[in-house]
């Protein structure tokens, strides 16, 4: 996958409590924290809801 990744500029420097996201064509989601474990993908409308939901 191509893409970088972007973390919120909402995040807390020294929190390390953030998420991560890159567009590849589908939307994809990241522990900034252990980006090992992989990411979740989602389409853009799913993640639209997501953030919906969120807030």
């Amino acid at each position: 996958m191509t893409g970088r990744w972007r973390k919120s500029s909402r995040s807390g420097a020294n929190t390390g409590n953030c998420v991560e996201v890159r567009v590849t064509g589908p939307v994809e989601v990241r522990d900034s924290k252990a980006p090992e474990l992989g990411s979740l993908a989602l389409e853009r409308t799913d993640f639209t809801a997501l953030l919906r939901a969120v807030q």
